[in-house]
């Protein structure tokens, strides 16, 4: 049965995963709604049903339009593998309860951002005020271990990347600001500092890295929500492991 359980959280993960690469591409544009039919970036060729078979498509047709052979950008299979694995690990974490609503609705958002980041460098205000009242209810059916964590959480999460805006002068967006601050409401006050910590941590490692590999220039913009991703996934489902190894380890 939970074999079953996870296939089926998988597949519906990556169906999800392939609306998320379209609400990603088309709301920073506000043309989410005017185009009820994919079509393909390069030639506009409408798709087909068999060309928008999440992951399978991508594999299928080598990363090709069939039409004008032009090239299939691999965030899409990317995020559809991401979300189906992440939908199908909810569920393997919390089975089947109200928590797992929660884990759910923070693994769509953060598969949003990474494609609206990854491609505009852009965090849309629709998209985290379409999430805020969601978190809000389900935290209050859901409530954490003190019933003002995620409300501390809001406040630390939007006040401490204002501060290192300002202190900056602007090397963080307004967007990953207001995103810490849902963050917080999810993760509660500490876990939103362990994804801030983890997030600058993966960021400044993974930079490095793509830098000595000559992969981005040194002075190019990186996008940071992927990195907030990685950081606030890693506080959600391995948070309390981390903070009790660290502090069995240390003191």
């Amino acid at each position: 049965m939970d074999l079953f359980y996870l296939s089926y959280f998988f597949i519906i993960g990556i169906v999800f995963g392939s609306f998320f690469n379209v609400v990603g591409l088309r709301v920073p544009k506000k043309k989410l709604f005017q185009s009820q039919r994919s079509y393909c970036p390069h030639c506009n060729h409408t798709l087909s049903w068999y060309e928008l078979i999440p992951v399978i498509s991508f594999l299928m047709q080598q990363g090709k339009c069939r039409h004008c052979r032009g090239s299939i950008s691999p965030i899409y299979p990317l995020i559809e593998m991401f979300t189906g694995l992440l939908f199908a690990y909810s569920f393997y974490t919390f089975g089947l309860q109200l928590e797992l609503i929660t884990s759910l609705l923070l693994v769509s958002l953060l598969a949003i951002i990474i494609v609206t980041d990854l491609t505009y460098m852009l965090i849309p205000d629709r998209i985290l005020l379409f999430f805020l009242p969601l978190f809000v209810i389900i935290r209050i059916f859901v409530p954490l271990e003190h019933w003002w964590s995620p409300l501390l959480g809001a406040v630390i999460g939007t006040l401490l990347l204002a501060i290192i805006i300002i202190v900056s002068r602007g090397g963080m967006g307004g967007g990953d600001m207001k995103l810490f601050g849902l963050l917080g409401i999810v993760l509660g006050f500490k876990g939103v500092l362990l994804a801030f910590f983890l997030s600058t941590l993966f960021g400044s490692i993974i930079s490095i890295v793509l830098i000595g590999l000559k992969i981005i220039e040194r002075k190019k913009p990186i996008p940071f929500g992927p990195f907030i991703v990685l950081g606030s996934l890693t506080s959600y489902f391995f948070g309390e492991l981390l903070i009790t190894w660290y502090l069995t380890t240390f003191f």
